[in-house]
């Protein structure tokens, strides 16, 4: 059996791993959220408005 030598601290290569994925993560919702605005989405024309009666309305004490 061979005894290897490691140099590297192993948790600075983890947080810089993390750090990347979330700027990775961040970047692609940012554009998702970009692209997603840019559709035009249909919309009623109407106007739509309901006449609520008085009548219909109770006092709850």
């Amino acid at each position: 059996m061979q005894f290897e030598k490691k140099t590297r601290l192993g948790s600075s290569k983890g947080i810089f791993g993390i750090l990347i994925k979330i700027i990775l993560v961040t970047i692609v919702l940012t554009i998702a959220i970009i692209l997603i605005d840019r559709i035009n989405f249909p919309s009623p024309i109407k106007k739509i408005e309901k006449a609520i009666p008085n009548e219909n309305f109770k006092i709850v004490k």
